[in-house]
């Protein structure tokens, strides 16, 4: 393979994470590339509110944020590239990177921000009132504050979607929770927790036929597939809890990650078992999952990939 470039750092994937793994890199002297990959900005472009960023005391929208990290990290020189990272071969000393199916570039160090995705049930209703920011959302942590004394539904079986369900009932008058089978798959802990907040009301064996409203959530209409009846929830928030994909699988030849597809770190830093690549963000983080934790261990990942390099003589 050619080698168009050679770089002492790239970073693969934007996003909280890949900006502030930037900002640092930059600031070290060792001159980032940024390929910025498939969303530019990551999950937050879909993220019409965020209230929980310190620093934004107003509130400010997902996509004005990714942009406020993007100048910051322009401005120490960061070269921001559109693109996204198609194949990785890490089998040697030097790191290399495949982008747009086209060129090859190589770097001493790799930090990896790709992120996760969350996964909707892919109803047209519910993808059309997600892009309009009109209370559907997969994180209720980000945004159950705005449905304080309202009504929500939230669909999942697992400890994510348990957890999530009693945290909104903290906020909320009132939480369905809608699960596709007749059990839960959460652990018996969290089972419990559902089962004794009393105004969560679970449905089993049911299933979302849609989203109902225009603009905003006005109610989700459900099916038991039991009994074939029909029910509307009068609902003004509609929370998808039934996972993430984490955007790891180009990697899979040479990093170690769970069953899922999160990638392993040494517990404490950013380091992979592949000297000189780092992660950084929700690509190995499947507990937080917030923009504030992603762009903490940025940092990590930064300054891991520096002493890593110093330790080298590269500098």
């Amino acid at each position: 393979m050619e080698i168009k470039e050679h770089h002492k750092c790239i970073i693969v994937g934007s996003g909280p994470a890949g900006y502030t793994a930037a900002i640092y890199a930059a600031r070290a002297d060792l001159s980032p590339v940024m390929i910025m990959g498939m969303q530019p900005g990551g999950q937050l472009m879909d993220t019409t509110e965020v209230d929980n960023f310190p620093g934004y005391s107003e509130g400010i929208t997902g996509p004005v944020m990714m942009e406020d990290f993007k100048k910051q990290a322009e401005r120490f020189d960061t070269d921001v590239r559109s693109g996204f990272v198609t194949q990785v071969d890490f089998s040697g000393p030097v790191h290399k990177v495949q982008v747009d199916h086209q060129d090859w570039l190589s770097a001493d160090s790799i930090i990896i921000s790709t992120g996760a995705s969350a996964k909707w049930l892919g109803l047209e209703s519910e993808l059309r009132i997600r892009d309009l920011g009109g209370g559907v959302s997969a994180c209720a942590v980000c945004d159950g504050f705005f449905y304080k004394g309202k009504d929500v539904a939230i669909v999942g079986a697992g400890d994510t979607a348990a957890e999530e369900a009693t945290y909104l009932a903290k906020l909320c008058k009132k939480v369905y929770m809608i699960v596709r089978k007749d059990h839960f798959k959460a652990s018996k802990a969290m089972q419990h927790r559902v089962t004794n907040t009393p105004n969560i009301e679970v449905l089993f064996s049911t299933n979302t036929q849609d989203v109902l409203g225009d603009q905003v959530v006005e109610g989700v209409l459900v099916k038991n597939s039991v009994t074939d009846e029909e029910r509307t929830l009068k609902v003004d928030g509609f929370f998808v809890a039934i996972g993430h994909t984490p955007n790891t699988g180009i990697f899979k030849d040479y990093l170690e990650m769970d069953e899922v597809g999160y990638l392993k770190v040494l517990p404490g830093t950013s380091k992979t078992a592949v000297g000189g690549v780092f992660v950084g963000g929700d690509a190995a983080d499947k507990v937080y999952r917030q923009a504030v934790t992603a762009a903490g261990t940025g940092c990590m990942a930064a300054l891991d990939a520096e002493r890593y390099l110093a330790d080298k003589g590269i500098h």
